[in-house]
């Protein structure tokens, strides 16, 4: 009977010590409740600690930095562009009895943190024009294509100009994020929460006018290609121009020079036939009757027709063939020429 006894005091003992014994882990922080409401301190260091056991009750909350991921949602800009915001934000409960008397769980703050931080966001968005939200910070030069630049080494085209330059802005995206923060923060802090940093994760344009928007960069794109390809046309135009430039003054001046080769040739020969056909007279009219024959071959053909008077030196050759010619052309000597025993063309012919 004893023996039950005591069994029944350390069974209660233990049961008393399982209820009021908790422990709190390293990324935890605890608030007791007795009957709903908070008592005492909140407890954040890790380790085992004591509660009234039955009456008071172990709230767990989260001592680490959560994480806020914010609906997408239409908003409007400044310059009245229409663009869809998607923002995110890290956040951290720094006093868990407020916490938990203004919002008891996580589920809650992160609906407030809904309706604080998505209301920021839309006064900021329409505060700005839509290239603020955009770009970074107002001191970022852009990084030109070296592909998209003239490689003549002469000044950027118009077309390279538009390339690679970014509007002027006021603040930037990184000013607006800050500007967020800056004006959550006093409407958070009252909740026990401390909100540490809200960014852009996603800014674009709403569908209704991302068509419209995209065919407007395509008619961009379009004309640019069109200004290069008038450019490398007309690079092509100078380029052929200097080539038949240079074609004809190489031409000309090989031209020249074969009409140079062709007359020293003439002249050499003319100096070879002359020195050839001037050793004796009958070597001089030998090459005046050979000259003669091949201008009869250029002249007569069988359409040709043609008048001579009688004295033409021309019609020399072809009238000694009448003997009284040939003996007024012997002079009065009455000696014969060995250009006499020649026949000539007309008996050539027959």
């Amino acid at each position: 009977m004893k023996a039950s006894l005591v069994l029944i005091v350390v069974l209660a003992l233990g049961i008393v010590a399982s209820s009021g014994l908790y422990t709190v882990n390293e990324t935890e922080q605890v608030v007791i409740t007795q009957f709903g409401k908070p008592v005492g301190e909140s407890i954040r260091s890790a380790g085992l600690h004591w509660k009234t056991p039955f009456i008071q009750t172990v709230n767990r909350l989260d001592k680490r930095v959560l994480e806020w991921d914010g609906p997408s949602a239409n908003m409007t800009t400044k310059d009245k562009v229409i663009v869809v915001v998607d923002v995110f934000g890290r956040w951290e409960i720094n006093d868990p009895l407020v916490f938990f008397r203004q919002l008891t769980d996580e589920r809650r703050a992160l609906s407030r943190l809904d309706d604080i931080l998505a209301s920021e966001t839309r006064i900021v968005i329409a505060k700005h024009d839509f290239i603020e939200a955009v770009r970074t910070t107002k001191d970022r030069k852009a990084i030109r294509d070296v592909a998209n630049t003239t490689t003549t080494g002469s000044a950027p085209s118009s077309a390279d100009s538009r390339l690679g330059v970014l509007p002027p802005i006021t603040y930037g995206r990184v000013e607006l994020e800050a500007e967020v923060l800056k004006n959550a923060v006093p409407k958070i802090e009252g909740y026990g929460i401390r909100l540490l940093d809200v960014r852009f994760k996603r800014i674009d344009y709403d569908s209704s006018v991302s068509q419209s928007i995209h065919q407007r960069m395509i008619s961009e794109r379009e004309q640019i290609a069109k200004l290069h390809r008038a450019e490398g046309e007309g690079e092509a135009a100078k380029i052929n121009g200097e080539r038949e430039r240079d074609l004809a003054t190489i031409e000309s001046e090989a031209y020249r020079k074969v009409q140079e080769m062709e007359g020293t040739a003439d002249a050499k020969a003319t100096e070879i036939y002359a020195k050839a056909y001037n050793q004796t007279p009958e070597a001089a009219q030998l090459f005046e009757f050979l000259k003669t024959m091949e201008t009869y071959k250029q002249l007569i053909t069988a359409d040709t027709t043609m008048i001579f008077t009688t004295e033409s030196e021309l019609f020399r050759f072809l009238k000694s063939s009448n003997p009284q010619a040939v003996k007024s052309a012997t002079g009065a000597s009455g000696e014969f020429t060995p250009l006499h025993k020649l026949p000539t063309l007309m008996e050539v012919g027959r």
